[in-house]
Formats: C-alpha cells, structure tokens, sequence
C-alpha cells in the first residue's frame, strides 16, 4: 500500500435539517457550489410527474402498488406520505454512491432525517436554528408567499422540529448568513477526516516507516 492511498475515502452522509424560513436552502446552495462532490439520491414517488419532470431525473415514478412492494422489502432507508402521495429514498444507491467515496447530501426534514439514522448512523447530522422566534417571524413574512395563517402554522411547526435537535450531531444558528456558513462548512470538512471514512490511511502511512532504533 502506498501513498496514494491517501487520497481514497469512503463517502459521507451529511444530512442538514431545519425549521421552514431558517435559511438552509441558501447554505447547502453554498456549500453545493464550493463543493462539487455531493451527490443526490433520486427519491421514488407515486406522484404522477409535473411540468417538464423525467421519470430518473427529479424522481423515479412508481405506481403506488410498486411502491409498497419495495418498501415491505426494506428497499427504503426513509419513506413518508404526503398529501397521499409516498416519497422514498432507496437505500441501494445511497451506499453504492458512498462506496465510491461521494459524499450524499440530504436536505431532508427531521423525521426523514430519524429514519435515515437507522440506516446510516455514522453519518453527519446538523439542525439549523434561527436565532429567534421574532427573527423567524420577520424571514417568513418577507418571503411575502405565506398568509398569516400559514406562518402561524410553521411557526408550531417549528417549535415542534426544534424540540428533536437534541439528537443531532451540531447545531448551527443562522443570524449571520456567513457565519453560519463557515460554520456548516467546518462541520463538512471535519466530517471527512472521520478514521471510519479513510479506513487505508494509517496502514498507508505506517508501510512508510523504518525503524531506526
């Protein structure tokens, strides 16, 4: 084994959670531009496609009846039903994509993100907090698409997704948006010196050494 063996490291799974109006669209945009490695799991739905959608692109479609085949198979690492309609990712690609050693970026909600962490838990998992509940309040109403309604609804949301942080692995506040990015950005590159990600490393460096005692 030689040195270059350095360079080969399994994929991580880094999953990034947060309440609706903290900003984690903008930060894993950020981060996606910086780092071109990420990669995607295509989810499975039984939705019928929209617009200019392509079966294998935006999602694999698949009639309901499919659906819950692969899923009584333990085909999905995380599945919800939303407005009758089911959303999975399958586990198979999610591993053949770390075994690659690209890293799999999940925007995900936080019950999606409890499923996954069966499945992978050794992976990276961040909550993203707004500094407030005001500030929060501020961000949706000027997003200017929701009616009062709807913001008091997210805001309970909110609340409600925030009591889970307690398991996630780092905590991120977004009252900077550039501080919060370093910050997400540094949890990134620590995640890709776990020893479990570079599992040649050592045996590398250490068929480099002599004794000279």
């Amino acid at each position: 084994m030689g040195t270059d063996d350095h360079a080969f490291r399994l994929g991580q799974v880094l999953v990034v959670c947060a309440p609706s109006g903290t900003g984690k669209s903008t930060l894993i945009e950020m981060l996606r531009k910086e780092f071109s490695n990420f990669s995607f799991s295509v989810s499975y739905t039984t939705r019928a496609p929209r617009g200019e959608e392509q079966d294998g692109r935006e999602y694999n479609f698949v009639s309901r009846d499919a659906f819950i085949i692969m899923r009584s198979k333990g085909a999905f690492c995380e599945w919800a039903e939303v407005h009758g309609n089911f959303y999975g990712t399958a586990t198979k690609p999610v591993v053949e994509m770390l075994d690659q050693g690209r890293d799999v970026l999940f925007d995900i909600d936080v019950q999606g993100a409890k499923q996954l962490k069966k499945t992978f838990y050794k992976g990276t998992y961040v909550f993203l907090l707004p500094p407030s509940q005001d500030e929060l309040v501020r961000r949706l109403e000027g997003r200017d698409t929701d009616s009062e309604r709807s913001i008091k609804r997210r805001l309970g949301n909110a609340a409600g997704e925030m009591s889970q942080a307690k398991w996630f692995d780092y905590w991120v506040v977004n009252d900077n948006l550039a501080e919060a990015y370093q910050e997400l950005r540094a949890v990134y590159l620590a995640s890709r010196c776990k020893p479990s990600l570079r599992p040649g490393i050592l045996g590398s460096v250490l068929d480099t050494w002599t004794d000279n005692g």
